[in-house]
């Protein structure tokens, strides 16, 4: 049974210290599903209290007790599959059959990497006298987001585990249910009290009390730019370290001696997969533009075969957006893109025919947009792309980095030493070259106001750890 009106604090479902709570909506049909318990700062101070008393005795567990407790987290996980992909379909609107392989695999994923990581990893190393030591850096707060709430929430409590840290962790009010389910999976696994805490609440309450909190060492948080920046000069006067992975706009620069027909298709259907809602989501395609016209026909067909839909159809390839509020702001930028003279190619305002209920959105592509328009600046989080054309590779890469973002870049051709030359000056934290995927043992992360630090992997758990140099020692 998941504990809506709980939170798990100390190893126990526990009541919240206030009464109060918000209902959380199916965005398919924008019916009520439940309501979950909001939390405030007297119930961070309580999960705090009990990450403080049981970081004393987790930051001292061995190598091979935490190996064997992420194994076992491991295999309980694989037991609740079924439940946490039906939890992200409720509540985010991913298809169902996406949110079990990819939006639940995606969690187990980092788990898996982090025991990998775990397992060899060098905690200690001699530098002339001295032992330099990795220890865990204390009490994390963590604040994720509901686009990949499980891909999100593993990548930061496995490694945190790993380093040997306790942490409370404060998910999305708009899916706090797969959350839950991951605190019933951890609990059944035997993660010992204290270690990880759950409370749901909004950011101004539960996030700002977190971020301004002196018993928490460190935050790590994933959402908007803007939030981001809240958390950030929140946690300053307490100077914890902050980890953040925030907003993009990425770039997805076609060459001209490309296969246009696998790069544009595959560029296309990587932004409406999610329904858009992916930081890295290579939304700004720059292609030549003597063949725009040859681009704009390929988008458009992969977009026209796009089903939107009910997410639990099974022809239905892209769900609704989350909540209204998204809905709302992508009508807005998809009217702006077309006040602002933008070819239209597919999609549009309002919602899919034959669908008047659920913030569904039409998958939308604009051609012939320039890098200064509206649609081209601004994070949509939604299923839009922009296609940009460009007169050579100088421009190319000009317009690319012409962005107050740096998550994600995307480049295509067919000269490997030419794609990899552009690539390399890119101004961003991952690069995807012919449409291969991220390696999930590799860093993830951005430069500029896409945030700082690094997700997955030995960076990931890196994350996590300080570095004692013990002069003498040796």
């Amino acid at each position: 049974m998941v504990q809506h009106l709980k939170f798990y604090i100390d190893g126990a479902w526990v009541e919240p210290s206030k009464a109060k709570t918000r209902t959380v909506i199916n965005p398919a049909n924008e019916q009520a599903l439940y309501d979950i318990a909001l939390g405030n700062a007297d119930d961070v101070n309580n999960a705090v209290a009990a990450a403080r008393r049981a970081f004393e005795s987790f930051s001292q567990t061995t190598r091979e007790e935490r190996i064997a407790l992420l194994t076992r987290i491991i295999e309980v996980y694989k037991t609740r599959a079924k439940d946490l992909g039906a939890a992200v379909s409720d509540e985010m609107g991913a298809p169902l059959a996406f949110a079990e392989k990819m939006q639940v695999g995606a969690g187990l994923g980092h788990i898996v990497a982090t025991l990998g990581v775990l397992k060899d990893y060098a905690f200690e190393e001699t530098i002339g006298n001295a032992e330099v030591v990795r220890e865990p850096i204390g009490v994390v707060g963590m604040i994720t987001p509901w686009n990949w709430p499980l891909n999100q929430i593993a990548c930061k409590v496995a490694p945190a585990l790993a380093a040997g840290c306790t942490m409370v962790l404060k998910p999305s009010e708009y899916t706090p249910s797969c959350a839950l389910i991951f605190a019933e999976i951890l609990h059944e696994a035997g993660v010992p009290a204290g270690v990880f805490n759950l409370i749901n609440g909004m950011g101004p309450d539960v996030g700002a009390a977190m971020s301004e909190h002196p018993g928490i060492d460190m935050m790590s948080f994933t959402g908007s730019t803007r939030a981001g920046i809240d958390v950030a000069q929140r946690s300053a006067p307490t100077v914890k370290r902050v980890s953040q992975e925030l907003g993009g706009k990425s770039p997805n620069i076609i060459l001209d001696d490309a296969d246009f027909q696998k790069a544009v298709s595959g560029g296309v259907a990587h932004v409406f997969l999610n329904s858009g809602q992916s930081c890295n989501a290579p939304t700004r395609m720059l292609v030549p533009q003597s063949r725009m016209e040859e681009v704009m026909a390929i988008a458009k067909a992969v977009a026209d075969k796009t089903k939107a839909g009910d997410p639990r159809a099974d022809d239905t390839q892209m769900g609704p957006v989350v909540n209204e509020t998204q809905w709302h702001k992508i009508q807005g930028l998809i009217a702006k893109g077309i006040e602002e003279g933008a070819t239209l190619v597919a999609g549009g305002p309002g919602r899919p025919e034959g669908y008047s209920a659920g913030y569904l959105v039409r998958p939308t592509i604009f051609g012939n947009v320039h890098n200064d328009m509206t649609i081209a600046r601004e994070e949509v989080f939604g299923p839009v792309l922009v296609i940009i054309g460009y007169a050579d590779d100088e421009d190319a890469v000009r317009m690319a980095n012409d962005t107050p973002y740096g998550l994600a870049g995307y480049v295509s051709g067919g000269d490997k030493d030419r794609v990899r030359a552009v690539a390399r000056r890119l101004r961003a934290g991952n690069i995807n070259l012919n449409g291969v995927p991220n390696e999930r043992t590799a860093p993830f992360g951005g430069y500029k106001q896409s945030g700082n630090g690094r997700e997955w992997g030995r960076f990931g758990m890196e994350e996590y750890l300080e570095v004692k140099a013990i002069a003498g020692f040796n």
